[in-house]
């Protein structure tokens, strides 16, 4: 088992209960294998299959939820403060009764300018343009609609939650 200070550290901040499970799914797959029913026929078909354990190149990721962008940005704070940072947040547009995703990222720019952040949404209260004008740093902001691909998030988390690389850029 691996430690938990290794994993990727990713916050999900979101008002709906079924989102926060669909990014534990598809970021930690792991985690539902052998509860799988196929999986204990293709063991008692074939025998155990050995464990792969941390063997695999692909990094772990520790997810956590904040459900309301107040408790994000505490969260966030939070993490900071104990020097265990998240590397990235999926963040939502549309939170009430609370902060929307627009004033939520504006209070974590505040104190965390350089979080990877994900803005996710079903809508466009905002054009792209306009989060950009407030908020610029193409690098540290994407966006990511809803339905959205269950790849999309995993490679959305693999490229922003790695280590910033301080070299020049090539050319």
């Amino acid at each position: 088992m691996s430690n938990p200070t290794d994993k990727r550290r990713i916050l999900v901040i979101d008002d709906s209960e079924a989102i926060h499970t669909d990014f534990r799914r598809i970021l930690n797959p792991e985690q539902r294998r052998g509860r799988d029913d196929l999986d204990l026929l293709e063991e008692a078909l074939f025998g155990p299959t050995p464990s792969r354990g941390n063997t695999s190149a692909e990094p772990e990721f520790e997810v956590e939820s904040a459900f309301q962008g107040q408790e994000g940005v505490a969260k966030v704070r939070e993490a900071l403060a104990s020097g265990r940072p998240y590397t990235l947040v999926f963040l939502d547009y549309r939170m009430p009764p609370g902060w929307n995703g627009a004033e939520t990222l504006r209070r974590l720019r505040e104190f965390a300018p350089s979080l990877n952040v994900v803005l996710c949404s079903a809508y466009s209260d905002y054009s792209w343009t306009e989060i950009f004008q407030e908020f610029g740093e193409h690098q540290t902001l994407r966006e990511l609609r809803k339905p959205f691909n269950g790849q999309e998030v995993r490679q959305l988390a693999l490229t922003l939650s790695t280590p910033k690389d301080t070299s020049p850029p090539p050319g």
